[in-house]
């Protein structure tokens, strides 16, 4: 008690629910106090004050400052007297604080203090009760003396000197968070900072068990973690640049759901995705060799052949459709010799008899059987060429039906396809397949991209943090690979048991190129696939950690499921805007702060911090591959200076 008459700074001379005046005490020539402990710069906006209730601490934040109106001055001493003029802080309650060292702080004040209580200055323990960070470590149960982070450092206070701010790990980690901020503001750095301070951690137990997988678009993460080795962290780096060359990274288009194939071809919902679900369905009917399968092959081409003869071209145009259906799609007794048995005559396009002609038909329609079903796509490995005659195939079988416009329906599906078929970019995707071929599986390849590996007794980690650099692709193409990628991770999750143990953050970096609230003409809309992990994903243990310096025009699902915010400098109007209708609980004053806010410092605010704090983000060392450019340096040059870049 005598500590807290010690460190008052002054008294509460009015008192309402919303906002506190404290008058400060005479004599000080500034808003410094000199406390038994420490010097005590008692002013600053954002920092806090408490005042003492009972058992109580009202914990309240400085929102302004100011000193006796200057009009009561007058003559001669009218100029200003620091040390006998009136000081005056305008602070507002945010909750209350036990005064017993063991007491949590929460949100809301429940008794408010009289007038005339003394306002003291906080001190650093209060801080971290505050704060929840009083103990940053906490040892493991049963793995003594092994410790695990409990809050984790992320930069330094620009209120209270000397004071680290700290998130709590299960509750930033533990859901979905945002980094905003315009660009050169810092947001690389900070996401290659926080990762850093996470996995630097100088004692056991390390960080083994984290799983982060960074959409990395801009090609900078992987000088940012290049050192982690040193600290028992491994970094693996996927390149991505669209082609197919060895040591590249590739995805195999058997991987991509039915949803994806009809977003990359931009099929249409009423004719085009009917067509595209029986062509994918068709592959494997094409690359197997069951029993089952030859049958429904022979009764797809039975009835396609029929579907011919009776369309409306001329006889001649009819029998040549059907030779050629037979030397292309011929299986077991339907192909050309079939017609050879029946006595097709080539030169002339018929059968030379209707008996024989007949005796041919009947033969083939022995294969169809009308309760057969084309099966539903399964995902099974096929070449990316077999697609274009099973879209053939199931045009062809839609005209047998009767559609015989459905040709020129598909048409711009069918001509996008065959643009991916020799677009350069899409190489990576067009795996070559040869039936009975060994390939790799949907579960090998995704423990490759987890960074797990077998070992004795189960699945142990390999690496920690896993870069897919995408820095030379195009933005439909970053589209396609974030959403697959996202999407197999959230689904092997779903099924992972026991559930949510093994969780996954995946990191995306410019966020609002591939998780857009409104999608691009061409793009295959990855927000889909993102928007449902925002909603879903905490249940399965995968958390998104998005980056962006335009919020607002990112997905307004995933921000609004996000549960923690670092943002740095915005001064767009419309993030800005973006910003307060997403954080309702913010208070006007703090967001008025972050259109001036310098460079490498951030608000960071959410679950993981008990109130809104602005701090300097901690160094990132080494940087990520983000510098400004140093135009002057680079401008001013003698003559014939060496380029320092290679073009072409």
């Amino acid at each position: 008690m005598n500590d807290n008459k010690r460190r008052a700074i002054g008294k509460l001379v009015s008192v309402a629910a919303d906002k506190f005046v404290v008058e400060m005490h005479a004599g000080t020539d500034n808003f410094t106090v000199v406390g038994f402990d420490d010097i005590h710069y008692v002013a600053r906006l954002g920092s806090f004050v408490v005042v003492p209730v009972q058992s109580e601490f009202v914990v309240a934040e400085v929102v302004g400052l100011r000193e006796k109106d200057a009009s009561q001055r007058s003559g001669s001493g009218a100029d200003l007297e620091k040390a006998s003029s009136a000081k005056f802080l305008d602070v507002v309650p945010l909750g209350m604080l036990p005064q017993d060292e063991n007491g949590d702080f929460r949100f809301g004040v429940t008794v408010f203090p009289a007038l005339y209580t003394d306002a003291l200055y906080v001190l650093d323990q209060e801080l971290d009760r505050i704060f929840e960070t009083s103990q940053p470590s906490e040892v493991i149960p049963n793995k003594e003396p092994n410790t695990a982070y409990k809050a984790l450092a992320i930069g330094s206070s620009v209120i209270f000197d000397g004071y680290d701010v700290k998130v709590l790990v299960d509750e930033f980690f533990g859901g979905h968070s945002a980094i905003l901020g315009n660009t050169g503001s810092g947001k690389s750095c900070t996401v290659a900072s926080v990762l850093q301070s996470l996995f630097e951690k100088p004692d056991e137990y390390k960080a083994r068990g984290a799983t982060f997988i960074v959409f990395d678009v801009n090609g900078e993460y992987e000088t940012a973690f290049a050192d982690l080795n040193l600290h028992g962290i491994d970094v693996k780096t996927l390149k991505l640049d669209g082609t197919s060359s060895p040591g590249r990274f590739q995805l195999p288009h058997w991987f991509l759901d039915h949803s994806e194939w009809e977003l990359l071809l931009q099929a249409s919902e009423k004719t085009q995705i009917p067509v595209l679900r029986t062509a994918l369905g068709l592959t494997a009917v094409i690359t197997s060799s069951g029993p089952e399968f030859v049958r429904i092959r022979k009764h797809i081409l039975a009835t396609c052949i029929l579907g011919a003869y009776q369309g409306g071209d001329g006889a001649v145009a009819k029998r040549q459709r059907i030779v050629s259906l037979l030397d292309q799609y011929g299986i077991e007794n339907l192909t050309r010799a079939i017609t050879i048995k029946h006595g097709y005559n080539e030169q002339y396009a018929n059968f030379g008899s209707t008996e024989r002609e007949k005796a041919f038909f009947d033969e083939v329609k022995a294969s169809v059987d009308p309760s057969i079903e084309i099966p539903a796509y399964a995902g099974s490995p096929f070449a990316f060429s077999k697609l274009s005659e099973c879209l053939d195939l199931a045009l062809l079988y839609e005209e047998a039906h009767g559609n015989r416009q459905i040709r020129d329906y598909c048409s711009q599906m069918l001509t996008r396809f065959k643009a991916l078929s020799n677009r350069p970019d899409y190489a990576f995707l067009r795996q070559p397949y040869q039936v009975g071929q060994n390939s790799i599986s949907e579960g090998e390849f995704l423990r490759d991209l987890l960074g797990v590996e077998f070992q004795a007794g189960g699945l142990v980690k390999r690496s920690q943090i896993v870069i897919l650099d995408m820095n030379e692709l195009e933005d439909e193409v970053v589209e396609l690979v974030s959403a697959v990628m996202a999407r197999m991770i959230f689904k092997l999750l779903r099924k992972a048991e026991p559930r949510n143990q093994f969780p996954v953050h995946c990191i995306l970096e410019e966020a609002h190129r591939y998780v857009a609230e409104k999608p691009a003409k061409f793009s295959i809309d990855a927000a889909r696939v993102f928007e449902r992990i925002a909603k879903e994903g905490r249940k399965y243990g995968l958390f998104i950690m998005l980056a962006s310096q335009r919020p607002s025009e990112v997905s307004k699902t995933v921000l609004s499921q996000c549960s923690n915010f670092v943002v740095h400098r915005i001064q767009n109007p419309d993030d800005l805007s973006q910003i307060r209708q997403m954080t309702p609980f913010i208070s006007d004053e703090v967001l008025k702060r972050l259109p001036s806010l310098p460079k490498q410092h951030a608000l960071v605010f959410g679950n993981s911090v008990k109130i809104p704090t602005t701090f300097k983000v901690r160094t990132a060392s080494p940087k990520p591959h983000s510098d400004d450019s140093k135009v002057q340096r680079l401008w001013f040059q003698p003559a014939g200076q060496i380029l320092p870049i290679k073009i072409g």
